[in-house]
């Protein structure tokens, strides 16, 4: 789980290094970056909420 929470604080500091560049350099290869990022972030971390949900109402005898 810390790892989980490792990843996602630094995908937070990479996207908002992006903008901080796009917002100095006004160069849009920043922005997409950015925003690519986010979204593989986004679909990452709601396919882990998602297993973790499935763990916790499956119930799978042994």
């Amino acid at each position: 789980m810390w790892l989980l929470r490792l990843l996602a604080v630094l995908t937070v500091i990479a996207v908002g290094c992006g903008i901080a560049a796009f917002l100095l350099t006004r160069d849009s290869r920043y922005l997409q970056f950015s925003w690519r990022l986010f979204r593989y972030s986004l679909v990452i971390a709601l396919l882990v909420f998602a297993l973790m949900i499935i763990e916790r109402v499956a119930v799978i005898p042994l």
